[in-house]
């Protein structure tokens, strides 16, 4: 498998599995900001602010490796 050109491993086009991925981490950002944006606003519900919270980090885990992904195409 000649992997010089756009052919990818994962039969489908390198550019368009980084396009894919790229929307994802799009998407994945967005979240992030808006859970925690939202947990910074909740003052009476430590219980949702920490879910929220929980949450961002789980975007954020996804983001670095979506990111990691990315970078090693």
């Amino acid at each position: 498998m000649n992997l010089d050109g756009h052919e990818s491993p994962y039969g489908i086009d390198r550019d368009k599995l980084k396009s894919i991925l790229q929307q994802s981490l799009d998407q994945e950002t967005e979240l992030l900001r808006t859970y925690t944006i939202t947990s910074e606003r909740i003052h009476d519900n430590e219980e949702l602010k920490t879910r929220l919270q929980n949450f961002a980090e789980g975007n954020a885990k996804r983001t670095r490796q979506l990111m990691d992904e990315i970078g090693r195409l």
